[in-house]
């Protein structure tokens, strides 16, 4: 499958990019381009603009994911504001704001808590008759009450284990008490609580209008793609106008979207203007493939014929088990298959830096192993010459004419496999007319080679099928256009049933299966007759036989192996990529690195 990648475009300063490229290295971002644009007072207030957004729209997104996480629920509303950048930022001061308020009242509200409820008028009484007030805290436990007889005392509270009171002193004369005077707060605690009461539904009705603003989030995008494409036009106008060493540099790259996370801290990190959308086919955004363990291996089998372009459908888990099959057969040889297992598993544990092209070697040797199987060819003989087999058994392997069958049989096989994957995507992808020819063809090959079949074997299949035949011809027939006439519908549907010719050619192709696996049976066996000539030599036969056996079957070996390799290609990037509908053109994913500087 295809990777889904994000386009992300960048608004770099001149002289910062040498910078930002060395630090781009670090993170997988890819194909970048770069433009020049002059700037001036307009355009930097501008790219100020677009920042600003940006940074609401991730700071609500993560606002959002963060609710989601905590369960908290959120507005269904939206704000009902003309300029929600401003709303947004105004609620962000206030939050702010509140949350530095509220620190400051909490930490008064604990200074004043202990010294009880008073007012300001209080206060004013006291000093009004003449009296100046002196405040002190003790333990309650050093409490004299022996001052109580000395000085006018008015005890303002008991809390957390002290005493908390006033003496009232005449004039400027001051208490004789060996304590430390205490500093009264400015305001009573039951008025500061009041406060923080407000604070507080204030801070909550704050919290509600940030929380009603991600849904505004698509808005705030729009608004900021805006900006930009705006910014652009006028960049592009303005640029012949302006000095040439205040300029701009904008990068389109793009990346894979599951590291979305990765470039974004990088951006915003390194305080970049910057854009990013999910990428479309237009852009041609870079191919990157992602395969399981065993499709994965033959990625690079893939790759000499071209990748697939962005938004289509990637062939290669549908083609590799076919690949190693086809291998197999055009090997023809189950010893030669197992000498492959050998030296792929040996690369694969010795040479750590190649172990995929190991395990794709081994791969194929099991495939060398599985086709071979059908006729009991080994080494240039038959598995019955070497294992001792009833009869039974050995009249199962496959003769020739019966391997030549069976490769044709595999062939049409894959080629309705292949239209079957066509029909099915433009289904999906909702071109139902393509879908339904699709399904037509697959029912007349299908049909087709039943019949020839039954001639050829001289058995008969139910009637009932050619009714479903002929629903196969109609769907060619009338699906194969989208034209509205239906005369040109079904005069466009007759034409295209020329493509049988090409359908039967593709089919033909397939023997070359049979050829190669034969050739190299028949080469196997004649490296093993001159051994055996050889032994009849005096004295030195048997080490010339060795010799012969060895060099003669790694030459059949590698002579072989070259066939097996080159002639799957052909009906894989001809043959199934033709009747999958496979258009290709994409390129590859080249990440900005290190070790490609």
């Amino acid at each position: 499958m295809i990777k889904k990648m994000t386009k992300y475009s960048f608004v770099i300063f001149h002289k910062e990019v040498d910078d930002f490229l060395k630090n781009l290295q670090e993170i997988g971002v890819v194909d970048i381009t770069r433009q020049k644009r002059a700037i001036d007072s307009y355009s930097m207030d501008k790219f100020e603009e677009i920042a600003q957004y940006n940074a609401a729209v991730n700071q609500l997104s993560r606002i959002r994911e963060e609710a989601v996480k905590n369960k908290v629920e959120l507005p269904q509303a939206k704000p009902q504001q003309e300029d929600l950048l401003a709303f947004f930022n105004a609620q962000i001061s206030q939050k702010d704001a509140l949350k530095s308020k509220l620190f400051a009242l909490r930490g008064e509200y604990a200074q004043a808590l202990p010294w009880g409820a008073f007012t300001d008028e209080n206060l004013q009484n006291i000093k009004s008759l003449g009296y100046t007030p002196y405040f002190y805290s003790v333990s309650s436990q050093k409490y004299n009450k022996e001052w109580e007889s000395l000085y006018p005392i008015y005890v303002l509270n008991e809390h957390g284990g002290k005493t908390y009171f006033a003496v009232l002193m005449e004039g400027s004369e001051k208490p004789q008490l060996k304590l430390q005077e205490a500093i009264f707060p400015a305001v009573s605690a039951d008025i500061l609580e009041k406060e923080i009461l407000e604070c507080e539904k204030l801070a909550e009705e704050t919290e509600n209008n940030i929380l009603a603003l991600t849904n505004c989030i698509d808005e705030l995008k729009q608004k900021k793609e805006k900006l930009f494409e705006n910014l652009d036009l006028y960049l592009a106008s303005e640029a012949s106008q302006k000095e040439a060493d205040e300029t701009i540099v904008i990068f389109e790259a793009f990346a894979p979207t599951d590291i979305d996370k990765e470039v974004v801290e990088f951006l915003e990190s390194n305080n970049v203007y910057y854009l990013m959308e999910a990428a479309k086919e237009e852009d041609n955004p870079p191919i990157k493939l992602k395969n399981n363990f065993f499709a994965k291996l033959y990625e690079p089998i893939g790759d000499l014929y071209m990748l697939p372009k962005y938004g289509e459908l990637d062939l290669t888990v549908f083609f590799a088990p076919f690949y190693m099959l086809f291998f197999g057969l055009c090997l023809g040889d189950m010893g030669y298959g197992l000498v492959l297992i050998i030296a792929g598993l040996a690369v694969n544990f010795k040479v750590p830096k190649f172990a995929n092209y190991g395990k794709l070697i081994a791969w194929l040797g099991l495939g060398a192993i599985i086709m071979p199987a059908l006729n009991g060819t080994m080494f240039g003989a038959k598995i019955y010459d070497f294992i001792p087999m009833p009869q039974n058994i050995t009249d199962m392997l496959f003769n020739d004419m019966q391997m030549f069958w069976f490769a044709i049989l595999f062939g049409i096989f894959q080629i309705i496999f292949a239209r079957a994957i066509q029909a099915v995507y433009c289904l999906v992808k909702k071109k139902y007319n393509a879908a339904l020819s699709g399904f037509g063809w697959i029912i007349g090959i299908a049909w087709a080679t039943l019949a020839y079949a039954s001639m050829e074997a001289g058995f008969t299949y139910p009637s009932w099928i050619n009714y479903i035949a002929m629903a196969g011809l109609a769907l060619i027939l009338f699906f194969s256009s989208d034209a509205r006439n239906p005369f040109v519908r079904v005069f466009k549907g007759v034409t295209s049933l020329y493509d049988s010719t090409g359908v039967f050619g593709d089919v033909l192709s397939y023997i070359r299966l049979f050829g190669l696996g034969t050739s190299g049976g028949i080469l196997g066996f004649v490296v093993n007759s001159i051994a055996m000539n050889l032994a009849e030599i005096p004295y030195a036969g048997w080490l010339l036989m060795g010799i012969m056996l060895v060099v003669g079957h790694i030459f059949v070996l590698l002579l072989s192996c070259l066939g097996a390799f080159v002639h799957p290609l052909r009906l894989t990037f001809i043959e199934f990529y033709k009747n999958a509908g496979f258009e290709g053109g994409g390129r590859a994913y080249n990440p900005l690195k290190k070790e490609n500087k």
